[in-house]
């Protein structure tokens, strides 16, 4: 059954929405990373391939992501569902203002594709963009994890960026090809025109949790695997899984930001 079907939030769905998809967009920048070794001022180590370089020029896609890119953690990160991040540049404004010594540049969060025209507000699960040679469908949000603070040396960056919605989205590789930095993303189906980006991110982050909601999301296919299974164990079996882990690699209360 298709999410839209169930009228999750019709009163959200404006003409303008429906009308977005012809919106063209565009990738301001391209990067890939591979895995690097941190070590910590006590002799501890971590790994991650959350820093990313900027590619000039045509970039292969293929069905798990870019060439020349690399997730070091393949159960949490990866896969098919999550083989590309995006995220929008015009958060930067924002993320500016509230760290005005932090530079914040395309690729700062660990993103593939640095996108101008688009937010988690305007796009939604299931959307399928034309981009170079390729069909690209959005799968789920981004959900931070702590080695976005470590990498910065912003110990609550990472729920922050929950908090706050700013969070980037992952996307399926529907059909393989090159891209590259300049390309328009052109919107070519919704499938889901009442289940935002942001709107799926708030059902998944709610507090306190609707089962209701949480099996309405779960029923759209076009959702990513990890995110139809977790949300459909929260409203069936009740399962509420702590969020301490990824936010901090340790159970760490989840403090409140106030922007």
């Amino acid at each position: 059954m298709q999410l839209n079907s169930l009228s999750l939030w019709p009163e959200l769905i404006s003409l303008t929405q429906k009308a977005k998809i012809y919106m063209i967009a565009l990738i301001q920048s391209i990067q890939v990373g591979r895995t690097r070794v941190y070590r910590v001022d006590d002799g501890t180590t971590w790994e991650s391939a959350i820093e990313k370089s900027s590619v000039a020029g045509p970039v292969a896609v293929h069905c798990e992501g870019l060439a020349g890119d690399e997730q070091t953690d393949r159960i949490h990160h990866g896969g098919p569902d999550k083989a590309i991040l995006a995220y929008s540049s015009e958060h930067f404004a924002a993320w500016r203002q509230e760290f005005p010594d932090w530079s914040v540049v395309g690729g700062t969060f660990g993103e593939n594709f640095t996108v101008d025209g688009l937010t988690e507000s305007s796009v939604c699960i299931g959307d399928v963009y034309r981009v170079g040679t390729c069909r690209l469908q959005v799968s789920q949000p981004r959900q931070p994890c702590w080695k976005l603070s470590k990498k910065w040396d912003l110990p609550k960056l990472a729920v922050i960026v929950q908090q706050t919605g700013r969070t980037g989205w992952y996307l399926r590789v529907i059909e393989t090809g090159l891209v590259q930095a300049g390309d328009q993303l052109t919107l070519i189906d919704r499938p889901h025109p009442s289940v935002s980006v942001a709107q799926a991110h708030q059902v998944m982050h709610a507090k306190p949790r609707s089962n209701e909601n949480d099996l309405k999301l779960s029923q759209c296919d076009s959702l990513s695997k990890s995110w139809r299974e977790q949300l459909e164990r929260r409203a069936i079996k009740k399962e509420n899984k702590s969020e301490s882990a990824r936010l901090f690699g340790s159970g760490i209360q989840i403090p409140n930001h106030k922007p």
